[in-house]
Formats: C-alpha cells, sequence, structure tokens
C-alpha cells in the first residue's frame, strides 16, 4: 500500500517555530475504501430495517480499533426476530455485494447474533442482551449515528427525503 500524502512537508513549521507533523492525506484508494465500508453498513441497517429490527446505530469504529470499520447495532424482539433480522442482512449484502460473512456467531441461540464482513461487523441482540453488554457506551468513542428509515411512518410509497408533490 503506498504512503499517504501530506498536506504540509515536513520543513513547515507550526506557530511556535518547531516543526509541525504532517497532516497525514488519505489516498483516493482509501477514501474509495470509505465509502464502500460505509455503504456496506447502510446496506447492513437497511436489511435489519426490512425486518423491523429496533434503534438501529451505525458506529464508525476505524480510527479506534482495527477490528472493523463500522459496526451495525441493532435488537429484535425476540430470538426468532434476531434471527430473521441476520438472515435479512446475509441475503440483502449477499444478492447486493456479493459478499458472505467471514463467520457468523449465536444463530442458534438467537440472543446476540454477530455476523463479521470484515470491514463491517452486524450485531443484531434482544433488548436485554443489548442493555447488559452495552456496546454502544463501549463504543462510544466511536462515532455514532442513529439509522432512520428512508420511508416515512405512516406513507409506506413515499421516501422520506422526496419533496413533497403538487
Amino acid at each position: 500500500m503506498a504512503e499517504p500524502s501530506t498536506a504540509r512537508s515536513l520543513g513547515d513549521l507550526d506557530s511556535s517555530g518547531t516543526q509541525a507533523p504532517p497532516i497525514p492525506v488519505p489516498s483516493p484508494a482509501r477514501l474509495r475504501a470509505d465509502a464502500d465500508s460505509r455503504a456496506l453498513a447502510l446496506l447492513a441497517a437497511e436489511a435489519c430495517d426490512d425486518r423491523k429490527a429496533v434503534d438501529i446505530r451505525l458506529i464508525r469504529v476505524d480510527e479506534v480499533s482495527s477490528l472493523a470499520d463500522w459496526f451495525v447495532i441493532c435488537s429484535g424482539l425476540t430470538d426468532v426476530q434476531v434471527r430473521a433480522i441476520a438472515r435479512s442482512v446475509e441475503d440483502s449484502l449477499e444478492q447486493e455485494s456479493g459478499r458472505l460473512p467471514l463467520r457468523r456467531e449465536g444463530q442458534s441461540e438467537g440472543r446476540w447474533v454477530l455476523l463479521d464482513y470484515g470491514e463491517l461487523i452486524v450485531h443484531v441482540l434482544t433488548p436485554q442482551e443489548r442493555s447488559y453488554y452495552d456496546l454502544e457506551s463501549f463504543w462510544g468513542h466511536g462515532e455514532q449515528e442513529r439509522y432512520t428509515s428512508p420511508l416515512q411512518p405512516g406513507d409506506p410509497g413515499q421516501a422520506a427525503s422526496s419533496p413533497p408533490s403538487t
């Protein structure tokens, strides 16, 4: 992998007159990889939403961990729903991106299913397991966002970002 370029040269001085460290600029390949892993996370979140998952969160962990770039965390209200959400994620990622999980854990119990795609790890938990393990707090130093469905409640055919028709 090529070294990232820098925004400043090594000879630049900061305001105190000492040599300022270079600011790394991500390579175009790294920017594409970041966009690809975010797109994969959003695809997984959509698949969770398709099975009525509760409180879907995306957490960017690439700057705080080498485990993955993104976590998607959501809840299913029963063990049956947890397994259905996990199956939905697997099916969607396989159909849309040709990706299969590198590893899956917990499907037989259905209380916490983990799907590991390398740059993305999907956690589907029952509310009790989610509360107990509190992954959002544990990974709280990562950038977090709540996933909201693109469909407005009460209007199943209208996308939330679409302008109202006249």
